[in-house]
């Protein structure tokens, strides 16, 4: 698990804010560049305002300008490795739909390909 896509999501797992669930999360995103970006889940006392560090990550990459994506790390202290929640697999498939999701957990490490974990996506053109 050397891999410094995951090292940089278990840095940010660090930063993580969650009081209520004390589950920690953190992800890392890499541009088509190469570029890194990372972020954390932030909960929040009204449960449904919780944002998954996935989404964190990907706005921040968005922000910075990113639109191609090649590879998202997830890190939790799930062991087998948790997959992103459905929410995240919604945004991945639209803003990254051919990235490699890696989730990685204290012992394991597992992979999948976005359509893997949603593969009968609700994308962009159903909407015409």
């Amino acid at each position: 698990m050397s891999d410094s896509l995951v090292a940089a999501a278990r840095q940010a797992q660090q930063q993580a804010y969650a009081p209520y669930s004390h589950y920690q999360v953190g992800a890392a995103v890499e541009t088509a560049d190469g570029t890194v970006y990372t972020g954390c889940n932030i909960e929040n006392a009204s449960y449904g305002l919780a944002i998954c560090a996935e989404r964190v990550a990907l706005g921040a990459a968005m922000t910075a300008g990113a639109r191609q994506f090649r590879r998202i790390a997830v890190v939790s202290s799930s062991e087998p490795p948790a997959s992103p929640c459905g929410a995240c697999r919604q945004v991945l498939a639209e803003l990254a739909p051919d990235a490699e999701v890696i989730a990685a957990g204290p012992r394991s490490v597992m992979r999948w390909t976005v359509a893997e974990l949603l593969p009968v996506a609700f994308t962009p053109g159903h909407l015409t």
